[in-house]
């Protein structure tokens, strides 16, 4: 992927290199072809060379038969004489072909065919007039020059025709020693051009890679101040939230107080006038007794309502109390209005205040939920401390639900988690359909400052 983004931001680096490896494919395929041909040339021009070696060796051969024929009038002479015979027309019949198309070798080639035919021709002649019983005309013929003559010229034309063969070889070595030379250049100098796009490329990588790693501080540095603008503004968060609940409780414990104060006094003080009013009016009509007993129960409820408001909004039993025995009353008044069976397990811990408040509300919140959602039978409110920490479970056996997905009440696990975080716990939950829930919630410890 990178090399393909260096070729896409430099194209000249690909063409540079497309350009480098079709170069040398180029020049591989001409100095082969060219150093093929050439090697095949040699090759043909070593077999003529050979040929004419043949030919050469094969008229002596015919002479040496002919003479030793003459000589001993053996038959077994002739042999050699005919198959060296044999030989110049097979050495003739691939030198005809070789030099069929130069003027310069054809030349000689014709001056070579005619002496051959000549010294031929006498020999055959001689063997002939041996034959024919005129012995002595062949001796005089054999007796003369002309024998020696022509192969002396035969000799010095194959001489010529060799001498020939052996510059054309020359000039074949000495262009195949030019075909590599100019293949080794060539190769040296794509080499040469080769490195310098690897030069290219690499400074082009090195100076890509410097760029991504600057990418990668950048993004790095910005992700840093993000989450340290995340954490400050989760932090934030926490505190509005413990202000707003902590505004929220001291508001509630204000309107508990006064409406204990206030109107608590107002209500008892409007029940002992009617107490009285009904002791002096006990002789009178029975309907106003009966109006009089009406008012009392219904100061009476109104009492018993400012009494439940007031608990709602600052339960006194936890003041008044402690912790263990508000959530004891909580769960006993859910018990008696829902009839789900309620199991508690509480141990006295030791938090702050603030932090009972907190589980306290955390476990109403939590029975408000199951009443809404759970469709339970038995829920079980745990208490107690472990390695340290204060925990503090509400689990239930409803229906559950699967955890990946909001549910009804996410508000509420909002809230509860927030205000158990602003305590300096955390909140776990477990849930799955048909398997109930689960809230646990784990907070500090408090211990006292020694005196």
């Amino acid at each position: 992927m990178k090399t393909l983004t260096i070729f896409q931001r430099n194209p000249w680096v690909m063409g540079l290199a497309l350009a480098a490896a079709a170069a040398v494919v180029f020049i591989s395929e001409v100095s082969y072809w060219r150093s093929a041909g050439t090697l095949k040339d040699i090759s043909d021009m070593g077999a003529a060379r050979t040929q004419i070696q043949v030919l050469e060796r094969s008229m002596l051969d015919a002479e040496t038969g002919q003479r030793g024929y003459l000589l001993t009038r053996r038959q077994e002479y002739l042999e050699p004489y005919a198959q060296a015979l044999q030989r110049v027309d097979e050495a003739y019949r691939v030198l005809d072909a070789y030099y069929g198309t130069d003027p310069e070798s054809q030349a000689l080639l014709q001056r070579l065919h005619q002496l051959t035919e000549t010294k031929l021709s006498e020999l055959a002649l001689t063997l002939q007039l041996y034959e024919e019983g005129r012995g002595k005309a062949g001796q005089e013929i054999l007796m003369t020059d002309i024998g020696r003559e022509k192969m002396d010229a035969i000799r010095a034309t194959s001489a010529e025709l060799l001498e020939y063969q052996t510059r054309a070889v020359s000039a074949s070595r000495a262009e195949l020693d030019g075909t590599l030379a100019l293949g080794r250049f060539g190769v040296a100098l794509l080499s040469a051009i080769s490195l310098l796009a690897l030069f290219f490329y690499l400074r082009q990588s090195q100076a890509l890679k410097l760029q991504e790693m600057e990418l990668q501080r950048v993004v790095q540095l910005e992700r840093d101040r993000l989450e340290v603008e995340v954490t400050h503004r989760t932090a934030e968060l926490i505190e509005l939230a413990q202000h707003l609940q902590t505004a929220r409780e001291d508001e509630r414990q204000r309107l508990a107080r006064n409406l204990h104060d206030e109107l608590g006094s107002l209500l008892t003080s409007a029940k002992l006038d009617a107490a009285r009013i009904k002791s002096r009016l006990a002789s009178s009509a029975p309907e106003t007794l009966e109006l009089l007993a009406h008012l009392v129960a219904t100061l009476n409820s109104g009492i018993a309502l400012g009494r439940s408001i007031i608990e709602d909004l600052r339960p006194s039993s936890l003041s008044n109390l402690g912790l263990v025995a508000a959530l004891e009353i909580l769960a006993r008044e859910y018990a008696a209005q829902s009839g789900v069976a309620v199991h508690c397990q509480l141990e006295p811990v030791a938090l702050r205040p603030s932090a009972e408040l907190v589980v306290y509300r955390l476990v109403q919140e939590a029975i408000t939920n199951i009443t809404k959602y759970a469709q339970a039978h038995h829920v079980w409110i745990e208490l107690c401390t472990r390695t340290g920490q204060v925990e503090v479970s509400v689990r239930d056996d409803g229906v559950g639900f699967s955890t990946g997905t909001k549910p009804q009440s996410a508000y509420g696990l909002v809230g509860m988690r927030f205000r158990v975080g602003a305590e300096g716990g955390s909140l776990h939950l477990q849930s799955h359909p048909g398997q109930g829930t689960q809230i646990l919630a784990r907070l500090p410890q408090h211990t006292p400052a020694a005196a």
